[in-house]
């Protein structure tokens, strides 16, 4: 690209980031309804930033500027994911399998020049979940595929855009494997933004909590091995000073009934023992109760 170009396609970048960034910041959860995100406007004219096709170009410039992952229902893993990946980053299909594809060219085309994009990821029907900036990492010709990411793809990334992005997006993202924000918004959206104990609905102060915990071999990054907890239960529940029993009962560790603690003890805690936890109303994003049973054994082994 030469430099009249790139000032171009930096400033509609910065302008697609400011706009997902100020929606985000009104969502509980951070995800956004497609009409929102489509209402994106750039030197007055109206640019739908999510499309049918799911690679969002612009006409007049070669390079992807959005891709997209369709909803998946709460009990599939989500498309794509490689969860044998360290680095917990996505796989982007091609459009098709033809590598010449207009589309897959756009793709390539972002990867070689190390233009950041938007994904939004569907967490619902017509509700997604933006993720930006993400950058195209790696072209796996014979998976017909590109690796999505944001941790090592700073080093690659087009210097004049990466001294150009606001710090707090590059701060926040590289600490997060590219699969968390994923299973975090669609394990909240099931529960509503609520904890499933407590029902506290801050969504800052709230956890997609793994049942079976993450890297493990049943730990999938799936809704069913999901559960909303605000923070102190999902630490309660990872330290297994909480346990959930298959039929979603609530026990909690004798020696913490026996203790006297302050008001977060007595209430937070110990009169939570023996009720039961509160569940989406879709069943499919319902706890497994197999993965609640192994948990619960661990529980009570702990106990």
């Amino acid at each position: 690209m030469i430099l009249d170009e790139i000032n171009e396609e930096l400033e509609l970048r910065k302008a697609v980031f400011s706009h997902l960034k100020l929606l985000t910041a009104h969502s509980p959860s951070g995800v956004v309804p497609s009409s929102t995100i489509n209402s994106f406007e750039f030197r007055g004219r109206r640019i739908s930033l999510i499309v049918q096709s799911g690679i969002r170009k612009l006409l007049g410039s070669s390079a992807a500027l959005t891709i997209r992952t369709t909803f998946t229902p709460p009990s599939e893993l989500p498309p794509y994911i490689d969860d044998t990946d360290d680095d917990g980053m996505i796989h982007y299909k091609y459009r098709g399998t033809d590598p010449q594809h207009s589309d897959n060219r756009a793709l390539r085309m972002a990867m070689d020049e190390g233009l950041p994009l938007a994904y939004f990821y569907g967490i619902g029907k017509g509700l997604y979940l933006p993720i930006f900036p993400v950058y195209l990492l790696q072209e796996i010709p014979e998976r017909h595929e590109f690796v999505v990411g944001f941790e090592s793809s700073l080093s690659s990334a087009n210097p004049i855009f990466k001294e150009s992005l606001e710090r707090n997006y590059v701060d926040r993202l590289t600490k997060t494997r590219m699969h968390q924000p994923v299973f975090r918004a669609r394990v909240l959206h099931a529960y509503d933004t609520s904890c499933a104990i407590c029902r506290l609905r801050h969504s800052e102060l709230l956890d997609a909590a793994h049942i079976i915990p993450d890297g493990h071999v049943r730990g999938e990054p799936v809704v069913p091995n999901g559960i909303a907890l605000c923070k102190i239960h999902h630490a309660a529940f990872d330290h297994n000073l909480v346990g959930i029993r298959p039929d979603g009962i609530i026990e909690v560790q004798h020696r913490l009934l026996q203790e006297t603690d302050g008001p977060m003890l007595l209430h937070g805690i110990q009169e939570i023992a023996g009720t039961k936890i509160h569940l989406p109303k879709e069943r499919a994003a319902r706890p497994d109760q197999d993965r609640l049973a192994e948990r619960f054994e661990e529980f009570k082994r702990a106990s």
